[in-house]
């Protein structure tokens, strides 16, 4: 199989951690992100590991976000959620997760998607899954998402072991 390059982050939110894509970096036709998302986890494998990809062998860590320019009025980004299965090569974009929802909002900002002033900032996510807009807020630190101390896996929320600053997501 050929390998390709495709710019990504690898994000926590909460208690899961995902592949975060610019919708710009991926295939135009949607049909082909399955392999990718696939690909990237190390999906599907029969022994529940996916050493071959970026996946933790468990599903709250075989997970994929999509980021892009909004597609409605009232939000600042689109955000496409994808959970990965893990022993099949299924993609199933028929749910969201909050954990990575709260993530979105300052992935935005951090990657200047969305512009951030202040101490505090408000990111309106339009969930392409569900069709809900969620607003995202969290503290700044000097135009970027506030972290504390804690860089090395991207966002963090509050009351889990080694996190950073929290993030508020409201579904409205």
């Amino acid at each position: 199989m050929k390998q390709i390059k495709i710019p990504a982050a690898f994000i926590r939110g909460g208690t899961s951690n995902a592949i975060v894509f610019h919708e710009r970096d991926l295939p135009e036709d949607r049909a082909a992100w399955d392999a990718v998302f696939l690909a990237a986890m190390g999906s599907p494998d029969p022994n529940g590991r996916q050493l071959n990809g970026m996946g933790g062998g468990i599903s709250s860590l075989s997970k994929v976000c999509v980021v892009g320019p909004p597609s409605h009025d009232d939000a600042d980004i689109d955000y496409t959620f994808a959970q990965i299965s893990v022993r099949d090569a299924q993609v199933d974009y028929s749910a969201n997760c909050g954990n990575m929802s709260s993530a979105m909002g300052p992935f935005a900002v951090d990657e200047s998607l969305v512009e951030a002033r202040g101490d505090a900032a408000l990111v309106r996510i339009h969930n392409t899954n569900t069709g809900k807009i969620i607003h995202a807020k969290f503290a700044l630190d000097d135009g970027q998402a506030d972290r504390g101390a804690t860089w090395a896996v991207g966002l963090v929320l509050n009351r889990c072991e080694g996190t950073g600053r929290g993030c508020r997501a409201d579904c409205v």
